[in-house]
């Protein structure tokens, strides 16, 4: 019995629940956790170079099964920038637009967009099931301590430098032209330049303003999904794609794909991304929940920890779901909205998937770069190479401390 209770810890919770106390908290937390998934899923999507609706998976699918298996009760898991970036990278190395090239008028060559994001999907949804196997594994070893190496300034400097990188390789998007070399400069999409540049302007002025007024605000001003809904309607109204050739996101297939079985072909390919997507992953999570749990004085678990994460990776790849984390900003808003369990989580991912029935093919319309501007993340360096840097460094620190 005690083994099930630890290995679903929402049979320990969940009966002694106070419903008077924090449901009313979860589920304000859970709307407003749900309405900040949407954006984001979105853009991570894009950034992993993959269709968008499969960032609304990403956002469904794992929150939903962490709620039975996570011992963090403000920890908000779903899609995250660094991972998006490290399975991004992977994507264009392995399935390049170039292989995708077909000719039109026996001439002119353009890409064939629908089989290369097949491919994509198939390939990735491949390497999120990799990822939660080593996650799973790692977890039922018992090798949760692994996070002591992984210290607080390791953590932040990878993340923070991940952000770099994630603007860098988002470039050509903002100025509407593939690839980005300077020579490409002249050819800059002028409507797409200044699309994103009014974005950024109107995200920045807000983000500033829910900083300046965080304690008389009840929730952060969502101005990510208000941005998107305004450029949405703009572009849909305008016909901001055939009159000035911004790129926009295209249909979005409403509706749940059955689970398809992974590619085992690829694990030979990407088993070492995979490891390390897995490492990446369980750090910042194990990383923020111990943060919340310090403060709300619980304790999270951290092996059971590696095991939620690992088992809503692997169910998760079965659904064209790549591979999640945990989001500060997302988490924080969980905690400060008056989220109380992952009660919250359920209600968000609830809110996604109304989304994938009913509402996503309203987005089609949204021009590209406006997802892009709301996000910044990470490396000079290979994000691969940079971790195992990181690591590396991080754990000659903890030798020369302790021999010294």
């Amino acid at each position: 019995t005690s083994l099930l209770f630890r290995f679903l810890p929402f049979l320990h919770w969940l009966p002694r629940y106070p419903v008077k106390d924090w449901l009313l908290g979860d589920i304000a937390s859970g709307f407003s956790v749900g309405i900040m998934h949407l954006p984001q899923g979105l853009a991570y999507a894009l950034l992993a170079g993959l269709p968008p609706v499969t960032g609304l998976y990403s956002s469904f699918y794992p929150v939903f099964l962490y709620f039975f298996f996570g011992t963090s009760r403000h920890n908000s898991v779903g899609p995250f920038a660094v991972i998006s970036v490290m399975i991004g990278s992977l994507t264009d190395s392995l399935l390049p637009s170039e292989n995708f090239l077909e000719s039109v008028n026996g001439s002119n060559t353009t890409v064939n967009e629908a089989q290369r994001d097949a491919a994509r999907v198939e390939l990735v949804a491949t390497i999120t099931v990799l990822t939660g196997i080593f996650q799973v594994a790692l977890g039922l070893l018992q090798f949760g301590f692994v996070v002591t190496y992984l210290s607080d300034p390791l953590v932040r400097g990878y993340t923070t430098a991940a952000s770099v990188h994630v603007l860098v390789s988002q470039l050509k998007n903002v100025f509407g032209v593939s690839p980005v070399p300077s020579s490409c400069l002249p050819e800059t999409n002028v409507g797409t330049l200044v699309t994103a540049i009014i974005a950024m302007v109107a995200i920045f002025i807000v983000k500033e303003l829910n900083h300046k007024f965080a304690a008389k605000l009840p929730m952060p001003i969502p101005i990510e999904l208000i941005t998107i809904i305004i450029s949405t309607g703009i572009s849909y109204g305008v016909n901001l794609k055939a009159k000035f050739g911004i790129s926009v996101v295209g249909n979005i297939p409403s509706g749940l794909k059955p689970p398809v079985v992974p590619n085992v072909s690829y694990f030979g390919q990407v088993v070492g991304n995979a490891f390390a997507i897995a490492v990446v992953g369980y750090a910042i999570c194990i990383s923020l929940g111990k943060i919340f749990a310090l403060k709300h004085g619980y304790k999270v678990d951290s092996n059971q920890e590696l095991i939620a994460l690992g088992l809503s990776n692997f169910l998760g790849g079965f659904f064209q779901c790549f591979a999640i984390s945990c989001s500060m900003s997302r988490s924080l808003v969980q905690e400060s909205t008056g989220g109380n369990s992952q009660v919250a989580g359920v209600i968000s991912s609830l809110v996604i998937l109304v989304t994938i029935l009913k509402i996503g093919e309203l987005f089609r319309d949204l021009p590209k770069m406006v997802w892009i501007v709301t996000f910044v993340a990470t490396l000079l360096l290979n994000l691969d190479i940079g971790l195992g840097a990181s690591v590396a460094f991080g754990l000659l620190t903890v030798i020369f401390r302790t021999q010294l």
